[in-house]
């Protein structure tokens, strides 16, 4: 079962750096409020990891990997609402 886990955890790691790596630079800063989607999606994988190790009779490993995932894809979630906001900032009109 650990095994799996596991095996979940790095297929998705993987599959999300080739998804980024081939996103041009310029399109990196546009994109982030769609990507803000897609690490809710990992948060919720990381809580159905974390959910499942501790079912395990030895949840170390699975549960590392589960506290690490939740935690990487909430600071993307911050840190795209974070750049989205400076985005939407240089679009307003300054009063006088």
């Amino acid at each position: 079962m650990e095994l799996i886990l596991i095996l979940i955890f790095v297929v998705a790691a993987l599959v999300g750096y080739f998804i980024i790596n081939k996103v041009p630079t310029l399109l990196h800063t546009p994109l982030m409020s769609g990507m803000n989607a897609l690490s809710g999606i990992t948060v919720l994988g990381g809580l159905t990891v974390l959910a499942v190790a501790l079912k395990i009779s030895h949840p170390t490993l699975s549960v590392i990997i589960g506290i690490a995932a939740i935690a990487f894809a909430m600071i993307n979630v911050a840190g795209g609402f974070a750049v989205t906001g400076r985005m939407l900032k240089m679009f307003k009109k300054e009063e006088k």
